[in-house]
């Protein structure tokens, strides 16, 4: 054995950025305005963060929840909790409150942060967490007096204030726990998936790729995924990573707000489902030459696959690439990669067919395998008309589900996605389904995304 076995780590990564460009800035927008702070004051934040967490009684293992808006604080909570050893499990502030009753249960929660304007939420479980024995309460101009009938909690700034600006982050097996996120399912209870050091750190490494997202410490990242769920796709470590200027939009989500936030923060880079760029494209058609986006490059889209009239409004208005991916919670979530040209030759390619192209589901991220199987488990054709049951297998893909393995879900090393899928002879990958939504006719299987397609 010739090289070092250095343990794959997040606390390895997640300094770097602030040590290379102290600093840039992390910007968070407020009710009259945005908050500024720098690379260099949010690693030292996260270190101070860790070390109350420590002086509470959090372990290597613990898990600590976050109930929160993307913003700097739940920035400097992933990077803290992390890099600590414990666990960083994120609460998605949209499940009911059953869901949020079992999940906090389930994961045995100690300590949540919270954000105070979402403190009614976290009311309705009163009484109804067991584990929890402290509430860390996060607030923003405006917020500050906050009231809550919640026990043991705590400000935010007066949980780290006075607590040194460095932390020995602790050297432990790659494979450790590093982060939990539920999937929110449409049937049974939600179940948690449990991501490792290792599994993270893979996937920030790969989705910095020129031909993955093209991430680089001179660009400027809006983060509107939310950072409640599935790694807030990865963003949010990458970033810290390579020093990227940072800007999250909190609460402030609606589309004139994000898209001010484009403009003024000259952002160079950002992430959000297709409804967010939609509300973008109506504010921009609304107001002509209002906002100057001449810094924007590219967009990843995910989460349901964007229409390609919305892929072309958006290059032929403004230059901008938009990047879909497809993933879910249990791929750490990106998996495939949909670019404007993803191929040497897709350079002599027209416009309307790049466009067809990034409304795929994308191609496969380098460190994958992706199949596809007929209901006896037998490969099929890569023609782009044989569809099967979609399974992945991979060093970000879950296993088995946190305290609840469920190995129906598994299959042979492979992940089982729930998802019906076609993959084209480019390797593109197609979603047409989910198995649970196929129709069967005169002994076929028919999707019913096809099915509605023909109809309309």
């Amino acid at each position: 054995m010739t090289m070092q076995q250095t343990p794959l780590l997040m606390s390895r990564l997640m300094d770097r950025g602030a040590d290379m460009q102290p600093d840039v800035e992390v910007v968070t927008a407020t009710a009259d305005g945005v908050r500024r702070q720098t690379l260099a004051e949010t690693r030292d934040r996260a270190h101070q963060l860790a070390h109350a967490l420590a002086g509470a009684g959090i372990e290597v293992g613990d898990r600590v929840a976050t109930f929160m808006w993307n913003s700097s604080r739940h920035l400097e909570a992933y990077h803290a909790i992390a890099c600590m050893g414990a666990v960083l499990h994120t609460l998605n502030i949209r499940l009911s409150d059953v869901d949020l009753e079992y999940i906090v249960n389930h994961a045995e929660d100690r300590i949540i942060i919270v954000d105070a304007d979402l403190l009614p939420k976290l009311e309705e479980l009163a009484g109804r967490m067991p584990t929890v024995e402290r509430i860390v309460v996060a607030t923003e101009p405006g917020l500050e007096g906050w009231k809550t009938s919640l026990p043991n909690v705590i400000d935010y700034e007066d949980f780290i204030r006075e607590q040194p600006k460095q932390y020995d982050w602790p050297e432990i097996d790659e494979n450790s726990p590093l982060g939990l996120c539920y999937t929110s399912g449409t049937t049974g209870k939600p179940k948690g998936v449990m991501y490792t050091h290792r599994s993270n750190y893979l996937h920030t490494m790969t989705i910095c790729m020129t031909d993955v997202m093209g991430l680089s410490a001179m660009d400027t990242v809006l983060g509107i995924v939310p950072m409640f769920h599935a790694n807030a796709w990865g963003l949010p470590w990458a970033a810290c990573m390579l020093g990227m200027q940072q800007v999250y939009p909190h609460r402030f989500m609606d589309p004139q707000r994000l898209t001010e936030l484009l403009a003024s923060e000259k952002v160079s880079m950002s992430a959000g489902v297709p409804t967010i760029w939609q509300g973008v494209r109506a504010v921009l058609e609304a107001a002509p030459g209002k906002f100057d986006l001449s810094y924007l490059k590219r967009m990843t889209c995910g989460g349901s696959a964007p229409p390609p009239s919305l892929i072309q409004w958006f290059w032929d208005e403004l230059g901008v690439e938009m990047i879909q991916g497809w993933g879910m919670t249990e791929t750490s979530p990106l998996a495939t990669i949909s670019r404007r040209s993803g191929k040497r030759k897709h350079l002599e390619m027209s416009d309307a067919e790049r466009a067809a192209n990034q409304a795929k589901a994308g191609l496969l991220m380098p460190g994958l395998e992706l199949e596809i199987f007929d209901d006896e488990w037998k490969p099929l054709p890569h023609d782009g008309e044989a569809f099967g049951e979609l399974l992945i297998r991979g060093p970000w893909i879950c296993s088995e589900y946190y305290k609840d393995p469920q190995p129906e879900k598994f299959h042979d090393g492979w992940l089982v996605t729930g998802d019906v899928a076609k993959i084209d002879p480019e390797g593109y990958l197609i979603i047409t389904d989910r198995s649970k939504d196929l129709i069967k006719s005169g002994g076929e299987w028919i999707s019913s995304v096809d099915l509605e397609n023909h109809i309309v």
